[in-house]
């Protein structure tokens, strides 16, 4: 798991070229993040400390909701405000939001999000709407993306505002608002997302109705589940998910573990299951650590501790560890709508041979998926070298062209 500032120096430049004939334009730039210098510092010679204070604005009263939460239906719109302070290009306009969700124990919960369309007017039917999944750095509520000055991926949401769609981003319910966050829970954040799309548009009724999610690293899971839901709801206006770097099961990737987001896992756990007593997961050494992480994002510091220090020698013997990794098995439903799935075939972060066991599981399902991997990328750049790839998918989707899908090729 990387934080938006590992993952903006793993990909500062990257060339774009996209051809769009149905739109008689073509469109060439270069995409670059400048986040931060070599060796952590910006380049005015700050230190971290001091650059990510700069980085970050302060919560406010606007994300506070009472609890419990005055009642609300799932996507209903609590509030919006215009926000200007984004390192944005002058052309995009941001709104946050708040708005109720649902927790995976339907709890009626506030969460909060970010709609960002072009300063333009809206092509008839409205803008074409592309839900953002973000991948996670912490817990926190301090750790939501719209409380980012630099939001994550910045770059690459600015070239989809230039090709004509909006996007809408959800925070994930307890990032941002005053809420337990589920962390890694799949069908959690899927349903922030799914509810976001509704709750965005009664704030900004220029968004047109049609949609399709976009999820990058822990995100690509909440993108399949996604997916998986609208298998019970069926909106017709949901046209299909991408997943980039993130389809990995969550049980695979903890089969590598590192110390923070053992932390963020327990605490996702604990929400879920309040039951759950996190002593069974955690040593001493650890529950020391894990005090700490509703005040901080990104890698606990100041730690020399091991993963096998930090766990049970059993932890995952543990009934509610067991279950809470059990609902993140993606391809245990059938997906409605087509995929698009991005992989790299050389990052040691994520196995290629783990993508396409879960690939596998879902294309036995009868899921409409087509997997593209690219040789060079890691899971930081991966989603520049795969931008024409990408854009020709949204593109079919909105056009209503029929999707394929190279199932028969996964292994």
């Amino acid at each position: 798991m990387d934080s938006p500032q590992v993952l903006a120096q793993r990909h500062r430049c990257v060339s774009i070229g996209t051809s769009f004939f149905a739109g008689s334009c073509l469109l060439a730039l270069t995409v670059c993040s400048t986040a931060l210098a070599p060796g952590g510092r910006t380049r005015a010679g700050q230190s971290p400390i001091k650059a990510e204070i700069h980085r970050t604005f302060p919560l406010t009263k606007f994300y506070d909701t009472p609890r419990p939460l005055p009642a609300g239906e799932p996507g209903e719109l609590i509030r919006k405000e215009e926000f200007e302070g984004y390192d944005l290009p002058p052309a995009v306009v941001a709104i946050r939001f708040l708005y109720h969700s649902r927790s995976a124990g339907g709890e009626d919960v506030a969460t909060s999000g970010l709609i960002l369309y072009p300063d333009s007017n809206a092509p008839a039917g409205g803008w074409p709407v592309i839900a953002w999944a973000h991948d996670l750095n912490g817990v926190a509520r301090q750790c939501a993306p719209s409380l980012a000055r630099n939001l994550p991926h910045a770059p690459f949401l600015a070239m989809y505002l230039n090709l004509g769609y909006a996007i809408v981003a959800t925070d994930y319910t307890g990032l941002g608002t005053n809420f337990p966050s589920a962390f890694a829970d799949m069908q959690s954040n899927a349903a922030d997302i799914i509810y976001s799309v509704s709750a965005a548009r009664a704030a900004l009724p220029q968004l047109g109705p049609r949609w399709i999610t976009i999820g990058i690293g822990e995100g690509g899971l909440a993108a399949v589940a996604v997916a998986e839901m609208e298998g019970e709801l069926r909106d017709p206006n949901y046209l299909g998910a991408i997943v980039v770097s993130g389809m990995e099961d969550l049980r695979d990737r903890y089969e590598r573990p590192a110390v923070s987001p053992l932390l963020f896992l327990a605490y996702g756990i604990k929400t879920l299951y309040p039951d759950f007593n996190i002593t069974g997961m955690l040593t001493d050494q650890a529950l020391h650590l894990y005090a700490r992480i509703e005040q901080t994002c990104g890698d606990i510091t100041g730690t020399r501790l091991s993963a096998s220090e930090m766990l049970k020698a059993d932890w995952e013997d543990n009934r509610r560890v067991k279950e809470y990794l059990d609902r993140n098995h993606p391809g245990e439903t059938r997906a409605f709508g087509p995929l698009l799935v991005i992989a790299s075939e050389s990052d040691p972060a994520v196995p290629i041979s783990k993508v396409s066991g879960t690939l596998a599981r879902m294309c036995k399902r009868g899921d409409l998926v087509q997997f593209q991997t690219y040789g060079e990328a890691d899971s930081g750049s991966v989603i520049g070298v795969s931008v024409r790839d990408q854009m020709n998918w949204i593109q079919a989707r909105f056009a209503g062209r029929p999707a394929s899908s190279n199932c028969s090729d996964v292994r």
